[in-house]
């Protein structure tokens, strides 16, 4: 059976659409950083609370960990917030899609998402002594997206037992 089309609903779409927002400020605010040392992003709130700090940490490329296991020269090691805009945008398309494949790999990618949010949180708070506003945020956002997974695998789990 294929899948079929629907609307993602508007917490989905919600949660997508800031979790793209975040993920290309995250970029901008790298990129600024790496233009000018100086630069000073809205989330640089003080010394203990700054998103372009922890961007242009190691931590905020390939997860601190790509470089180390591909080499620094690996297409994979990319700005984390590349993988949030292909995450977030897989989440809308795969929440637009109505089949069980579709339904696991939104729980599956969630799940993976949730795993990244914590490791960075505790590089975040344990290695950089850092709060980022924009990364905590990011956190809420996956956390969010792994709920309505699990709701939508629930959803269809029931609707497949009663036909």
């Amino acid at each position: 059976m294929g899948a079929t089309w629907r609307r993602p609903g508007w917490a989905r779409l919600a949660l997508c659409v800031a979790g793209l927002v975040l993920s290309l400020y995250a970029l901008h605010v790298k990129a600024s950083r790496a233009r000018d040392r100086d630069y000073r992003a809205l989330c640089d709130v003080g010394t203990a609370i700054s998103c372009s700090r922890v961007f242009s940490s190691r931590w905020g490329k390939g997860f601190g960990l790509v470089e180390h296991v591909l080499g620094p020269d690996s297409i994979l090691n990319q700005s984390n917030s590349i993988f949030g805009c292909i995450f977030y945008s897989l989440q809308l398309v795969l929440g637009c899609l109505r089949s069980r494949w579709a339904s696991i790999l939104l729980v599956l990618t969630s799940l993976m998402s949730l795993a990244g949010s914590f490791y960075l949180a505790w590089i975040l708070f344990y290695v950089l002594y850092d709060f980022c506003i924009v990364c905590i945020t990011t956190y809420v956002v996956n956390g969010g997206l792994t709920v309505l997974s699990f709701r939508e695998v629930q959803g269809s789990q029931g609707k497949a037992k009663r036909h």
